[in-house]
């Protein structure tokens, strides 16, 4: 394989992994739409202060505080959740139905939000109403995608990496070829720095690859009283070590899953260990402000999935419990690979090549 070979491959390679990685950045500024001469974007809807609305539509981007509406016509609207926002189903006894934390307000869930405009236009949620349905529609959808919402920032920085690293293969090739025409010795170096530029490449492609591939560091469990949901010392001193080991994690999520013992309905069971699966997200976020963005939706698997049996006193206390773990992302884990050439004795030095200016 001759230079010119060399150099055409990898300048195809690298190119390659741009533009695949830039279709990500597109397709984040493709969603942001138009602006009218008003300068309010043209699919945005914009609450005027102290105004009163009312809007139905689905949720299609969820963030810390604040999540965005889509309705029937494409228009969205920003709804900001505050303390006094009241987040409840529809129906259920006496048609009050039943109160949810905000953790539960998922992307895809179809509700009704009523409250008024701020100063910056975003309508303050009152009341937010949704069918239970619904719930566990959004809740079947979350459960199919991945769990991090910071994959676009990580791929925007993953795009920069490969740019700088193509940039000096670009460098690293002209190189090449003055140290080839040079001598046989330059060749072999050549050679041998094509190689280590080649597969610096593709443990670059490995490493985005896995950008969407998660890995358990860390797992603790915290157990409840009978028909209780409400946190023990000895279980909060097991979630601040969790919250500890979570921001010394690069890259992490946190998994957080309900249970419950065999005593009760099923049904019961199941909203118990809801309760108690919101009880430790509320407390790691109010204590340890870790943000919600990084706290997959809880879920309360009621009695099932249990690790004891239910017979003995013992294993319904085992079973009572909620399981929190600490999710790495496996690319981040991995290694940046080296791109720099081996360097090699030869018996001819190469030429004196001038730079480039940047």
């Amino acid at each position: 394989m001759n230079i010119r070979s060399i150099k055409i491959q990898m300048s195809t390679v690298a190119v390659a992994i741009i533009l695949s990685l830039s279709s990500v950045v597109l397709a984040q500024d493709d969603r942001t739409g138009g602006t009218d001469s008003a300068g309010s974007r043209g699919n945005a809807r914009s609450v005027t202060s102290g105004q009163k609305a009312k809007i139905k539509g689905v949720v299609t981007r969820r963030d810390a505080d604040t999540f965005t509406v889509q309705d029937i016509n494409g228009v969205e609207t920003v709804v900001l959740m505050t303390d006094r926002t009241s987040v409840k189903s529809k129906g259920g006894f006496l048609r009050s139905g039943s109160t949810y934390g905000a953790t539960n307000i998922l992307r895809g869930l179809n509700l009704e939000v009523e409250g008024r405009g701020d100063a910056s236009g975003q309508l303050v949620a009152e009341k937010v109403r949704f069918g239970t349905t619904d719930l566990n529609v959004a809740r079947s959808l979350q459960a199919r995608v991945d769990p991090v919402e910071s994959r676009v920032g990580t791929a925007e920085t993953r795009i920069g990496e490969v740019e700088q690293n193509s940039q000096r293969l670009s460098g690293q090739l002209d190189e090449l070829a003055a140290v080839s025409n040079a001598a046989r010795g330059g060749a072999k170096a050549a050679q041998e720095s094509a190689d280590a530029a080649i597969s610096g490449v593709n443990a670059t492609n490995e490493r985005i690859s896995a950008l969407d591939d998660y890995t358990v560091q860390q797992t603790a469990t915290v157990n409840f009283r009978t028909g209780s949901a409400v946190l023990s010392p000895e279980s909060k001193l097991a979630l601040d070590e969790i919250a500890k080991q979570a921001f010394n994690a690069k890259g992490y999520v946190l998994e957080v899953r309900g249970f419950a013992s065999a005593e009760g309905s099923e049904d019961l069971n199941r909203r118990l260990s809801q309760r108690r699966a919101d009880a430790v997200v509320r407390y790691l976020a109010e204590m340890h402000r870790i943000p919600l963005r990084r706290i997959v939706t809880p879920f309360g698997y009621g009695e099932s999935q249990a690790i004891a049996d239910n017979a003995s006193r013992e294993g319904r206390q085992q079973n009572r419990r909620v399981e929190v773990s600490v999710l790495v992302n496996r690319g981040l884990m991995q290694q940046a690979p080296n791109m720099n050439p081996t360097k090699t004795d030869s018996a001819t030095p190469p030429p004196a090549t001038e730079q480039p200016q940047q």
